[in-house]
């Protein structure tokens, strides 16, 4: 029997529930199928009947006919995403987020995924380096997509160089294949001055879009350096006349792929914005914003929902001091607001440019703000409210990345906190501390 995967937790009411799994049952095949991973288990019970067999923690071998309605799902999550675990980055890139991270952070932090099945499921870049060839064709059988691909450069000798991997210039082949099998990609590249920027960016945007309509969207990021570089390559970050020079170039690129492809197609992160000093583009300019987890168009995003939602503000409100926190990029554009919103009377806004110390000043985007960071910038609120965005917390729990939690953080401040949600109608309501209503919004 193979190894399976190990029931972390059964939902109430669900079928699994019925059928008397519990956490800690290993689920081994699907007929005659073996589960392998998530995929194996998604794909093998899509159908309406099937047996599903397991071990029990005493061991038993139980075969259980499964029959589900239409949509129906079976409710069970697992503990790991694959028998074998994550697949695990073996590249060992210059510009490494993780490898800058102090000491001492959980443990998870220090995880290098490189992970396809993550990359469907969850939206994670992959660098398509540690598959075999095996595995392209399981992508490919499956027809798993979209995939999100790290590329950095076209150029196989520089993609090496970046990467510090000898597998990794193979991309263009890689990259054929996947496009000739019908898959989406959406593709991303970090920028690295003197390394991949200049005439090298423009080779790598140029053969990616040559890849339309299976490319669906370049992204590009400026590199992140924190103070932990020790013993690291020297790098440096994004200078303001380099973003200008960048977006000038970028935007004759959407120019030449809209006029191509209906669609921008090359997007820029909002820290290029902020760094040329420019005014973040329309919201219709990221098209149906393909990238918005990267950092790509989120305050284009927010600020046309605000927008959306301003004509609907009441024009008082009882009195109220909401307090806003957020990194040194986004600072400018929440004062902006701020000073827009002031027509509402009653209301009250103060809006706090938080430095990182924890991971050095050049890190300026507030999902890396820790709470630590927070406490020490914020003085005692006497009970106001602040606005905290989820982006700054773990995905499935209210803990920052310094392990601290919303609780530890109000106690500090002596304040509350709101979490919103990156969408400019939860970050009005959590200013206004009550619902808008919204009727035949367009």
């Amino acid at each position: 029997m193979s190894k399976g995967l190990i029931v972390s937790k059964v939902l109430p009411d669900s079928i699994a529930f019925e059928m008397e799994i519990e956490p800690g049952d290993i689920l081994l095949q699907v007929g005659e199928k073996k589960i392998q991973d998530v995929l194996d288990l998604h794909y093998f019970t899509s159908e309406d009947e099937f047996t599903l067999i397991i071990q029990k923690s005493n061991e038993e071998i139980w075969e259980l006919e499964i029959v589900k309605e239409p949509g129906e799902i079976l409710g069970i999550e697992v503990d790991e995403i694959g028998a074998k675990g994550l697949k695990k980055c073996n590249n060992n890139c210059v510009f490494c987020f993780v490898q800058q991270m102090p000491s001492g952070m959980r443990e998870s932090l220090y995880d290098r995924d490189d992970d396809y099945r993550l990359s469907v499921m969850q939206g994670s870049y992959i660098t398509l380096s540690n598959l075999e060839p095996e595995e392209f064709r399981r992508i490919i059988d499956l027809h798993l997509s979209p995939l999100y691909i790290s590329v950095h450069a076209w150029d196989p000798v520089l993609r090496e160089k970046l990467m510090r991997n000898r597998s990794a210039g193979k991309l263009a082949d890689q990259i054929t294949m996947l496009s000739e099998a019908g898959l989406t990609l959406h593709t991303q590249i970090v920028l690295v001055p003197g390394y991949n920027d200049g005439e090298i960016l423009k080779e790598t945007v140029e053969n990616l879009a040559s890849f339309f309509p299976s490319v669906q969207s370049i992204g590009i990021v400026p590199v992140g350096l924190t103070k932990h570089r020790h013993g690291l390559p020297g790098l440096r970050t994004v200078q303001s006349e380099e973003a200008k020079e960048i977006l000038e170039r970028g935007e004759c690129w959407q120019k030449k792929f809209r006029a191509r492809t209906g669609k921008n197609l090359v997007y820029f992160s909002d820290e290029f914005y902020v760094l040329a000093g420019r005014a973040f583009p329309k919201d219709e300019e990221y098209d149906d914003f393909p990238q918005l987890e990267n950092g790509i168009g989120m305050a284009g995003k927010l600020q046309g929902e605000i927008r959306e939602y301003f004509d609907l503000l009441p024009s008082i409100i009882p009195q109220r001091h909401v307090h806003i926190v957020t990194g040194v990029s986004a600072a400018d554009f929440f004062c902006m607001w701020a000073g827009k919103l002031a027509k509402v009377e009653g209301l009250q806004i103060t809006v706090h440019k938080v430095i990182n110390h924890f991971f050095g000043t050049t890190v300026t985007v507030a999902g890396l703000l820790t709470a630590q960071d927070i406490a020490d910038q914020l003085e005692n609120l006497h009970g106001d409210y602040f606005l905290i965005p989820r982006v700054m917390l773990k995905a499935d729990e209210d803990i920052f990345l310094d392990d601290h939690g919303i609780e530890w953080l109000e106690n500090k401040v002596n304040g509350r906190a709101i979490l919103v949600e990156n969408n400019g109608k939860e970050f009005l309501e959590g200013l206004l501390g009550r619902q808008l209503e919204v009727q035949d919004i367009e």
